[in-house]
């Protein structure tokens, strides 16, 4: 549906102008949740639409086959669309789906993973299962990073920032994060307001303060606040400890009866002119330099500097997920790869007979390993370095336990090297259990294992992360001469 007017629709194209205002109906979701509509076959990409929606819009940019709009009025909202819990939603560019009810998201995004399986791995039979939703979509996030600036006036604000920009939108009261952090974030600013701490300034490199980062143990109730500073010290830190000390806060959002204190407060320098948001050194201002929390039945220790899944609930599940198209019987050799601090390796480590984890990052195998000594697993064994030049190593000593049954995977968002999909084939696991962030990637990686000797038996969505556009999949391959 199309509102014209003059010069709306160039005639060569079918190409809409700049400015030109329209009004479309919304058909379809993009990859990061923007609305989709067309102008006589000329597609435009609508952030905060949503199939269904009739839309006035600007149009901002235009290529040859596709542009970008800017919504200025729902004319006939959509039956999926609600009004939004955040008052900032719309210029915060942390969620993108709070306008889209919840189950119309849980389904866009099983389809989304069903659709890259499809048009970019080339399958034609795909075996999904339902998608595993959030019991509570909100307040579901462990772990903050709110930068920290001025307004116009002057005042020292935090927030996040808004989409594709560097611009802090304030707000301390984050409907996806953990209710806590709002008399964290209010108690740390007001510390600096009246004890005139500066802001940190990205453009001049000047200021103190650069993020509040906080972490929160969902199941222990402990807490910790790291201050990131662009300094050597914190100028009257052990008023801000104390003030701290005294919060007593109560997750009265999730119904649940946990009393949350702090139990780290950490300075983090980071002195350098860079959007690295942390630095490599930490201070202890109260307490330990690491809280404790559970996924399932392991315990996990997270520093400041550790990687931590950030919705410790629905992790459990993937996880869960994952351990079930393992299939294991307590026999069996696996080989994470990819295995971070070692999250996956320990659930699997449950019922395998040995499990052996290979990451690139060091300091996340020195934390892999303390998180197996911390749970007294004598059956897992980590390796640093890159898993294709690692696990040829291994396969050379020709010990029987090198094998591999199971191998899983869990790539950041690039997804797998080549390389390394060469080596899992050439490991001849009887099952790959393959996690992912990036449906895309996952379809690539998926198609390349296939045409080498492997089936897909099941696929699964997760959802992770409500109000965004991202998802989770865990899929289970086996090979075909089995």
């Amino acid at each position: 549906m199309a509102g014209k007017k003059k010069n709306q629709i160039l005639p060569e194209g079918n190409v809409c102008k700049k400015n030109d205002i329209l009004i479309m109906e919304i058909t379809d979701m993009g990859a990061q949740g923007e609305g989709i509509g067309r102008v006589e076959g000329y597609t435009l990409f609508v952030k905060d639409a949503i199939p269904g929606d009739v839309a006035r819009v600007c149009v901002m940019k235009t290529k040859k086959r596709f542009g970008y709009a800017r919504l200025l009025e729902i004319l006939t909202p959509s039956n999926d669309r609600v009004e939004p819990c955040c008052p900032v939603a719309r210029q915060c560019g942390g969620c993108q789906l709070q306008h889209c009810s919840y189950q119309r998201q849980l389904l866009w995004k099983q389809e989304k993973v069903r659709n890259c399986l499809s048009r970019i791995g080339g399958f034609t039979e795909i075996p999904m299962e339902p998608i595993i939703g959030m019991d509570n979509p909100y307040h579901y996030r462990n772990k903050a990073q709110f930068p920290v600036g001025t307004d116009s006036s002057g005042r020292i604000i935090a927030g996040f920032y808004a989409s594709r920009t560097h611009n802090i939108i304030e707000h301390t009261d984050c409907a996806i994060q953990h209710p806590c952090n709002r008399k964290i974030l209010d108690t740390v600013l007001e510390f600096m307001r009246g004890y005139r701490i500066s802001a940190y300034d990205e453009e001049k490199h000047t200021g103190l303060v650069r993020h509040i980062l906080t972490r929160v143990g969902v199941v222990t109730g402990e807490v910790m606040v790291c201050l990131v500073i662009n300094g050597e010290s914190l100028p009257f830190s052990n008023v801000l400890a104390e003030r701290l000390m005294k919060l007593s806060m109560q997750n009265t959002e999730s119904g649940e009866n946990v009393e949350f204190r702090i139990k780290s407060i950490v300075l983090n320098k980071n002195t350098d002119r860079t959007n690295v948001i942390l630095g490599s050194k930490v201070t202890v201002l109260y307490g330990q330099e690491y809280i404790d929390d559970w996924i399932g039945d392991i315990r996990y220790r997270i520093s400041p500097l550790s990687f931590f899944q950030v919705n410790p609930r629905q992790t459990k599940r993937l996880y869960e997920t994952a351990l079930e198209y393992a299939d294991l019987h307590g026999g069996e050799i696996v080989w994470d790869l990819y295995c971070g601090i070692g999250t996956i390796s320990l659930f699997l480590a449950q019922k395998a007979a040995k499990v052996f984890g290979v990451e690139i990052v060091p300091q996340a195998v020195e934390d892999a390993k303390r998180n197996a000594a911390l749970n007294h697993f004598d059956n897992v064994e980590f390796f640093a370095g890159a898993a294709e030049e690692i696990v040829p190593q291994q396969y050379e000593m020709r010990i029987e336990n090198r094998r591999a049954d199971v191998v899983t995977l869990d790539p950041p968002r690039k997804g797998c090297d080549e390389k390394l999909l060469q080596t899992v084939v050439q490991m001849e696991p009887e099952k790959i259990v393959y996690i992912s962030c990036n449906p895309a990637t996952l379809a690539r990686d998926l198609r390349y294992l296939c045409d080498r000797g492997y089936g897909l038996k099941r696929v699964r969505a997760c959802d992770m992360f409500g109000q965004s556009y991202h998802v989770e999949s865990v899929t289970l391959l086996q090979r075909k001469d089995i």
